[in-house]
């Protein structure tokens, strides 16, 4: 969860802590810190709330050295606040840690060294690092971090420098770490963004492997020191697509890149002649007789759309898990079970161990993760990239999308595999795929008509969203949307689940979104249009282009363009995240980091 960054070279070290650091915040924003070796010493600046805070005590008492870690956190145990804000010190303050991840023996650590007479200053489970490592170390540091390591049970990556060393030593174990690889200089973060400004080239490590990096090399091993061949990747990111491009919130700039991504998750992937979709996967599909689909939060609602497309595609009976409830569940998982884990970060902790319980079941497994040499992408049989860019704000809006296109896609193929699309049929459905970015940037070029709604229905109190079929997930991701960045109450229900039970919240106070575009159902949709209006509710209706009947009745409209049905949830959120957007501007609140939320969740 929490951000992590490390620089040993010939630059000012505090520099590149905080230019990493500020591409990493999103991560984490209860407290922010730096250790740096100043000549034989380590000078630690640490500070509770944003990195601004950190920022200006580095202003006014500056620190300088060419080696140096960083950290921001999202707090698990104890409270944001200067002391327990990383890097963590031993004793003497001669060793510094900073830390991603939960310690879960933290605490029978902590009273065993309180008992050998180490004497801790925060509430953290983070600071027995340090002190294991003071307990270890004498003068050999790498060696000290692989015997503390052996004590550590959870979940973590960590990275740890000593004062006059000119090392520092990072472990893996669940949490993410990205080496990135330099000339004369060597970088370390928990994010590819962060490296961006300096290199490309970069090393992903893997679960239960160290990182020891100087300035002219990166020696990888295993937890027992042991070497590990590694081949560096090279991303294809840039430093501006990490920047906001002159949008006032990453969040705005990333609901308009999904045109975009759109393309770009589409492209090269589908041929028009013979109505069939190019994956570049190597995994065998043929003997597939169900899909598992394990995700959270925003990909949780994107799977919730994949199941209505795969069954209805595939003609394969498909299950949507959230990820956290997966592995507990005991779940059933027959012989030819394909499951599919979708994350935007690939490094979700609970759709990975999801996807682990899915394999030592025997399931085929498929990533549609949008980091590449993320864990789920090393952990799968095959991965289905989204192609979508660096997603920067906590709220995920484009990564969704292209979540949404990676489903059709994979159902598409299926369905073509299995005969149960002919080729006149997908050739139809490719043509539809190919006018969706189109579609998507006429509903952002006459964004003002959901920007006048923001201003309309800003000082409300609660929200009911409803929709029916394939956009009940839509109704679903449009309230979550609104409650992760505007604080506002929420609540989806299927719409024709109302009268059982949320009929009983509507009256004139209460703003009913409701999705009605064109579908299969949508006279039932106009008949619960009506019971909303008989209690006078409120409805905000989004409507398809030329709708009457459903714009008849409600007191508010937004229109998106026609699509087909199947498609149309890639069309219908994005109005729903510009209205969520607006209203948390208005409301004048942070809307890339809000509060208590972090972008990857690493920690259970």
């Amino acid at each position: 969860m929490c951000g992590i960054v490390a620089y040993v070279g010939e630059r000012d070290a505090s520099e590149v802590l905080i230019e990493g650091l500020r591409r990493l915040e999103y991560r984490g924003y209860d407290s922010a810190g730096i250790a740096v070796q100043s000549g034989s010493r380590l000078e630690l600046r640490k500070r509770q709330g944003k990195l601004s805070n950190l920022t200006l005590a580095l202003r006014e008492n500056p620190v300088q050295g060419n080696l140096g870690i960083g950290h921001t956190r999202w707090a698990t145990h104890g409270r944001p606040s200067d002391l327990n804000a990383h890097p963590h010190t031993d004793c003497r303050e001669q060793i510094a840690v900073i830390h991603n991840g939960i310690i879960e023996n933290y605490l029978l650590l902590r009273r065993e060294l309180e008992a050998q007479g180490h004497t801790f200053r925060s509430q953290t489970d983070s600071e027995v690092i340090a002190h294991l490592v003071e307990k270890y170390f004498t003068g050999d540091l790498s060696a000290a971090v692989y015997r503390a390591v052996g004590e550590l049970q959870g979940a973590y990556a960590i990275v740890v420098i000593a004062a006059g060393t000119e090392q520092v030593v990072a472990v893996r174990t669940v949490s993410p770490l990205v080496v990135g690889l330099g000339e004369g200089e060597n970088f370390l973060a928990s994010d590819v963004p962060a490296l961006l400004p300096y290199t490309r080239r970069v090393i992903f490590l893997a679960d239960g492997q160290v990182a020891v990096l100087d300035r002219h090399q990166v020696r990888i091993t295993n937890l027992r020191g042991r070497p590990v061949e590694v081949k560096p990747s090279t991303v294809d990111w840039n430093p501006v697509m990490a920047e906001k491009g002159g949008f006032d919130h990453f969040m705005l700039k990333e609901i308009y890149e999904q045109p975009q991504v759109i393309q770009q998750t589409l492209g090269g992937r589908l041929i028009d002649q013979s109505g069939d979709v190019d994956l570049g996967l190597g995994l065998d599909f043929s003997q597939v007789q169900r899909v598992h689909l394990v995700a959270c939060g925003s990909a949780f609602y994107a799977s919730c759309v994949g199941k209505y497309v795969l069954e209805r595609f595939a003609r394969l009976p498909v299950e949507v898990d959230l990820a956290s409830e997966y592995r507990y569940r005991d779940p059933v998982v027959p012989e030819g079970t394909l499951a599919v884990a979708v994350s935007q970060s690939g490094e979700t902790i609970d759709t990975l161990e999801a996807l682990r319980e899915a394999r030592r079941r025997g399931a085929k497994t498929l990533g549609l993760v949008n980091v590449k040499g993320s864990s789920i992408t090393r952990e799968v049989d095959d991965t289905l990239y989204l192609h979508a860019g660096p997603e920067i704000g906590v709220a995920s809006t484009k990564a969704y999308t292209g979540m949404l296109c990676a489903l059709v896609l994979l159902g598409l193929h299926l369905g073509r595999q299995r005969g149960t699309i002919d080729q006149k049929q997908a050739s139809w459905l490719i043509a539809e795929l190919r006018r969706l970015s189109g579609l998507v940037q006429q509903v952002l070029d006459h964004a003002e008509a959901v920007n006048e709604l923001g201003r309309r229905f800003q000082n409300a109190r609660d929200f009911l969203f409803l929709g029916r079929g394939i956009n009940f997930p839509t109704a679903l991701e449009g309230a979550l949307k609104l409650k992760e960045i505007s604080y506002i109450h929420a609540e989806a229900y299927a719409t024709g689940e109302m009268k059982h039970g949320p009929i009983a919240l509507i009256d004139a106070n209460m703003p009913v979104v409701m999705v009605a575009t064109e579908s299969a159902v949508y006279d039932k949709v106009i008949s619960n249009l009506q019971e909303v209006k008989a209690r006078e509710g409120i409805v905000l209706a989004l409507v398809s282009e030329g709708d009457t009947r459903a714009a008849a009745l409600a007191d508010a409209v937004i229109q998106v363009p026609r699509v087909s049905e199947l498609l149309s949830p890639i069309v219908n959120v994005v109005p729903l995240q510009l209205l969520a957007y607006d209203i948390a501007k208005r409301r004048g609140l942070d809307v890339d980091q809000p509060r208590n939320l972090a972008k990857a969740v690493t920690v259970e």
